[in-house]
């Protein structure tokens, strides 16, 4: 600037490279030069770590988005990448920052500034921050302007400046707080990125796209651990390969977050004969697992002080009390009953502490869950925090909820309860079936946790308010869960409310059992239930108890038994007048007798069934038992009646929205038409109601509707897919152990080997099914296949042996009074006997 007493003459104003803000002031040689280079020295970045893993995709994103030429002029101006603390979020930029660089994208540098949003004592404010960047930029303090708006103005114009001169400029705030702390940071040139990192979700940034940064999958949580070591120690750091399991088993104990896998790295590091036993055991105990997930200036509970200072008294309180809730998630209408707060005050909360990543919402709108660590961190504030009786009446607000509303549901789902008596709570089956399905583990956890809180009420309400809905979706592991920590209650001194229901825990023990093939289980523990019932009288149960033996001995193949004991139970009087387990225990005897083969009787009991369903309007129950009737029609070669049935069958449990019996109704039907060689679209019905069974966990009857769809290949000419599905099935029931299945698959097997003239491989194949048919007592299914071996020992001119397996064979089935395959061993020992004489 020229001196004022000299020439007027002489004065110049010149200001160069576009650099203009505000008013242009008159003065004497005013020069303002952009700097040749910006360098990330220069403007403090991090260097990248060496051990980054695991944001594969969200990294190859965000560089694509800073390829030059890449942002139009309506695309986002900035990308914000949000996280829980310790999420990694400031590596992440630094990466995507550091491979843009290297790919030459940004030759007028990058600025960073922390601007350390969290941290009350440094936390930078946003015309701090603008002054720090625009001073990186070259300019002099003196043309820094002390208004923040005139400020944002010159630093958005030398950004631009620098793009119109081909040295674009990469922008990174780190470590923002709220929308107005960014916000001014950001350029208004498409051309001019900027990279934002939160905890909180900055949705308040106009033209900005959100990228919120989950954890780490296992995988990537354990290569980090051992990049990790690796780098602290060497290459020749062999802990995490050496021991795989305990690794991964750290990696969970750390919620797969970045920074608590960091200091655990940094703490083996320190002691390189440490192994990753001794660590995975001080981890272990959840109370002192946050004290231990600290070294130095790296804390993870420091990380998550920083985010709790920011909540509100409000806030804060609801934070502390959600790990109360014992399940995995929680709704927002739980977590309002947990707080004592209205669905409305609860919904903001949670949205406020989802900004802030200290709850993360579910897949399941509506649903909410913490970070492990997090909850961990929650719980310790709530008891410091909380007084002992405010956790207490939390807790029990939750569990009445939880009680009283899955009692209000099941008055939907249990078809023994009568219509006029549905709780209003739900207007119909599929909104009660809709929340027990988003409640099923909380309530579930929320049972198991009961006793120990000093509500045992609860555990017994919700097991009997929860057995209907997990035996309508199949949920049989939790539903032995449920009855075994029922029954463990029942028998403990502190809980003598819980004794009377022992009878009950045991009897749904094993159903449960049942249902999951733990056959000899199930034995013991319903005729445990049966003891206890008739030594206090108690007829009703006592035939609900014979009623569910009979059907595992009928699983069993004890088919005498079977028959004995649901006889018994139907001379004595149903309980509670519900004739509906009279019902059931008709539908049981059937199957046994239909096993039996005395088939009559099998029909008449099934009829009876049906006959108590439709004065109950129990849908479920008589697509059930019309299901099962269909098939003794099948086998009384009434082949027309048992499509009928089975029609009908599929049309009541689609009514009673019972998928899993619609699919077993559905496969009968296909083996009806596949009997009546009607297979045109059979196939795709068939692996439709095996994706059902396999979707509801029912491999068993998968399998068996396996075997009826490899028929139907055979029918439809595609000989080579039935043979190759039938011999995956032999070792999938080889595998499980399934001796019965696997003779029953073998035997099949064997008979279309021998319809494809593949005689030698039909005789071995054959033989081994009877062996297992004889080991499990299937004396029909091993006349069966001594049919399929005869006719291949006759093809292959062994006709004494065939002559021997066809009086084996109508021995068999003069036993089991199958008169019809009694018809085909005679015919075939007439024509050998025929031959022989010609």
């Amino acid at each position: 600037m020229r001196n004022p007493h000299e020439d007027s003459t002489q004065v110049q104003n010149q200001i160069r490279d576009g650099v203009f803000y505000n008013t242009v002031v008159q003065g004497n040689n005013v020069t303002l030069q952009l700097p040749d280079e910006i360098t990330p020295a220069l403007t403090g970045m991090p260097a990248p770590s060496s051990t980054f893993t695991g944001r594969e995709t969200v990294l190859e994103l965000l560089v694509e988005e800073l390829r030059p030429g890449r942002r139009a002029a309506a695309g986002p101006l900035a990308h914000v990448v949000a996280g829980l603390p310790g999420a990694g979020k400031t590596e992440l930029v630094l990466q995507v920052a550091h491979r843009a660089s290297q790919q030459g994208w940004f030759p007028g540098g990058i600025l960073f500034i922390d601007l350390h949003g969290y941290d009350g004592d440094r936390r930078v404010s946003p015309g701090r921050a603008l002054d720090s960047l625009i001073q990186a930029l070259g300019i002099p303090d003196r043309y820094v302007p002390d208004d923040l708006q005139d400020r944002a103005r010159l630093y958005r114009s030398v950004l631009s400046t620098y793009a119109e001169q081909g040295r674009r400029i990469l922008v990174i705030a780190d470590n923002a707080s709220d929308d107005s702390q960014a916000r001014p940071l950001l350029s208004a040139d498409s051309r001019i990125p900027v990279l934002v990192t939160s905890r909180h979700t900055l949705a308040g940034i106009n033209n900005a796209r959100m990228h919120d940064l989950a954890i780490l999958d296992s995988a990537s949580a354990v290569e980090l651990l051992r990049r990790e070591l690796c780098q602290a120690r060497g290459p020749d750091d062999s802990r995490v390969e050496d021991a795989p399991e305990s690794a991964e088993k750290i990696a969970h104990l750390c919620g797969h977050l970045p920074l608590a896998l960091r200091i655990v790295a940094a703490l083996l590091a320190d002691l390189p004969a440490r192994p990753l036993s001794s660590m995975l055991k001080s981890l272990s105990d959840a109370r002192n697992r946050l004290q231990r997930l600290s070294r130095g200036d790296l804390a993870v509970r420091a990380a998550f002080d920083l985010s709790y200072r920011h909540l509100s008294d409000d806030q804060a309180r609801f934070f502390r009390l959600l790990p109360i809730s014992p399940g995995p998630d929680i709704s927002t209408e739980s977590a309002g009953r947990l707080a004592d707060l209205s669905f409305e005050e609860a919904e903001e909360l949670l949205g406020t502490l989802a900004r802030g990543h200290l709850v993360e919402p579910h897949s399941n709108y509506g649903r909410w869950r913490m970070h492990d660590l997090l909850r961990l961190y929650a719980d310790e504030e709530c008891a410091l925090r909380e007084a002992a009786h405010e956790r207490r009446r939390a807790s029990s607000r939750l569990l009445d909820h939880y009680l009283t509303t899955a009692t209000a549901a099941d008055t939907h789902v249990d078809v023994d309860i009568d219509a006029a008596q549905r709780s209003p709570r739900f207007s119909d089956l599929d909104e009660a079936l809709c929340w027990l399905d988003g409640e099923r583990h909380s309530l579930l956890a929320a049972a198991l946790a009961a006793p120990a809180l000093g509500r045992p009420d609860v555990l017994a309400g919700l097991s009997n308010a929860l057995i209907s809905y997990l035996s309508w979706r199949r949920h049989w592991g939790e539903y032995a869960e449920l009855a075994q920590a029922g029954l463990e209650a029942s028998k403990s001194p502190k809980f003598p409310q819980l004794h009377p229901h022992q009878a009950l825990f045991l009897n749904n023990l094993g159903i449960a059992q049942l249902e999951l093939r733990r056959f000899d289980d199930a034995v013991r523990s319903t005729q445990a239930c049966l003891k206890q019932a008739r030594r206090v009288g108690d007829t009703g149960t006592t035939a609900i108890a014979l009623s569910n033996l009979g059907r595992v001995y009928e699983e069993m193949h004890e088919l005498e038994k079977a028959v004995d004991v649901l006889q018994e139970a139907l001379t004595l009087p149903p309980p509670d007048s519900n004739f509906r387990n009279r019902g059931m225990t008709y539908t049981n005897l059937g199957r046994a007798l239909h096993k039996l083969r005395r088939l009559d009787e099998a029909a008449d009991a099934f009829t009876e069934d049906i006959a108590i369903c439709q004065a109950a309007a129990d849908l479920s129950g008589e697509a059930i038992a019309r299901n099962n009737l269909g098939m003794v029609l099948r086998d009384v070669g009434l082949p027309g009646a048992a499509i009928d049935y089975h029609r009908r069958a599929m049309e009541a449990a689609s009514e009673a929205k019972d998928q899993h019996t619609v699919a077993l109704a559905r496969a009968n039907l296909e083996a009806d038409l596949v009997a009546s060689n009607r297979s045109k679209g059979v196939v795709d019905m068939l692996e439709a109601s095996i994706a059902t069974l396999e979707e509801l966990g029912d491999s068993h009857m998968a399998t068996q509707c396996r075997i009826h769809l490899a028929n139907a290949y055979s029918n439809t000419g595609r000989q080579e897919k039935a043979i190759t599905t039938f011999s995956e099935l032999v070792e999938k029931s080889r595998s499980t152990g399934d001796q019965r299945t696997e003779g029953m698959v073998l035997g099949n097997l064997g008979h279309h080997l021998m319809q494809n003239g593949r005689h030698t491989d039909s005789i071995r194949t054959a033989r081994k099914a009877i062996a297992l048919h004889r080991s499990c007592g299937n004396l029909n299914g091993e006349g069966k296949t001594l049919l399929v071996l005869a006719a291949s020992l006759r093809s292959t001119g062994s006709i004494d042996e065939a002559v021997q397996a066809l009086e084996k064979a109508s021995s068999a089935f003069e036993e089991t009074n199958d008169q019809e395959n009694l018809a085909v061993a005679t015919r075939g020992l007439t024509e050998i006997r025929r031959l022989r004489e010609t």
